[in-house]
């Protein structure tokens, strides 16, 4: 029997998500949104793809909660888009309404699943879902440390000239502007990267990894993202489901690592089949904790001022 994932929102970040599964093969996939129509369409698309991947992935589309019972892994992308101009904290209490509903139903459908969210502000909407859901922390994870370092990633790669393959990134606390992208702990092949590019280049480097997303929404006018937070879902899904245990840069609730109590925000972790298996505490310069206390407790303002009845 398949694994089954249930991605909720059909937009261009959760259809994608669920080709990308689908197209691996690596479970089945229940494509839930709130307009059933646009749900059971793109699911009915990925579903004649299948063949042509030589998949035998199960995919559906709903609009009913019944449907993704007992999924073993649950991706909440449902939300309102960012638009030009608009920052990741705008859509604070609107996307916490959609957290707060998307969470009551999968707690009563699937009470044993693991969450990844997505929506944005990633971190405040992991906080929601926790909260709602009343689940350990272990199985809420945010998403936004692996896209994060992605993009560092590839910018590195693109101004050394090398392949995205040997590049190594690490970014950690909030998934926003005050993100820190950590060139002590960036490498190309095991070289860090302080040792093969100036200053003024990492921190250039560091500035666009940081307005990464909204460069994209800016180039695109009407939309927001969505190959690359889909492929990092899916490379998160992927830990998980095959107990990988991949250390990854994910948004988790801080218990007392790092100095910090109450909020999420990004560090490396161990992913496995039950979530997050351990926390990684590295040991941050002077310097580096600063700058990660000023993104916490960016995250920790917006959760106070967070609207969950």
């Amino acid at each position: 029997m398949n694994a089954k994932i249930t991605i909720i929102g059909a937009g261009n970040v959760g259809a994608t998500t669920a080709e990308l599964i689908a197209r691996d093969g690596l479970a089945d996939v229940v494509l839930f949104d709130i307009h059933d129509g646009i749900a059971k369409g793109k699911a009915l698309d990925i579903t004649e793809a299948c063949p042509l991947w030589n998949s035998s992935s199960r995919v559906i589309g709903t609009s009913s909660f019944e449907d993704t019972a007992e999924s073993d892994i649950i991706v909440i992308t449902a939300g309102f888009p960012r638009k030009p101009g608009m920052s990741r904290d705008d859509l604070l209490n609107a996307n916490a309404v959609v957290i707060k509903s998307v969470m009551e139903g999968s707690v009563q459908y699937s009470p044993d699943s693991i969450i990844i969210v997505v929506t944005n502000p990633m971190d405040v909407m992991a906080y929601a879902a926790l909260r709602v859901s009343g689940f350990s922390r272990e199985r809420i994870i945010g998403m936004g440390g692996v896209l994060d370092s992605a993009r560092f990633r590839t910018f590195i790669a693109q101004e050394a000239g090398v392949s995205v393959a040997d590049v190594e990134a690490l970014v950690l606390g909030g998934h926003g502007d005050q993100m820190v992208p950590l060139p002590r702990f960036t490498t190309i092949k095991g070289i860090p990267i302080p040792e093969l590019l100036d200053l003024e280049t990492i921190e250039r480097l560091i500035e666009r990894t940081r307005t990464g997303g909204a460069e994209i929404v800016g180039l695109l006018k009407t939309g927001s993202a969505f190959y690359a937070p889909a492929a990092s879902s899916v490379q998160m899904v992927r830990s998980i489901l095959f107990d990988e245990k991949r250390i990854l840069p994910c948004s988790v609730f801080l218990q007392g690592e790092y100095g910090l109590n109450g909020v999420f925000a990004g560090v490396p972790v161990v992913l496995g089949i039950q979530g997050i298996e351990k926390i990684v505490e590295l040991s941050l310069s002077h310097e580096e904790m600063s700058m990660f206390n000023r993104s916490a407790a960016a995250v920790k303002s917006m959760i106070a001022s967070l609207n969950i009845s």
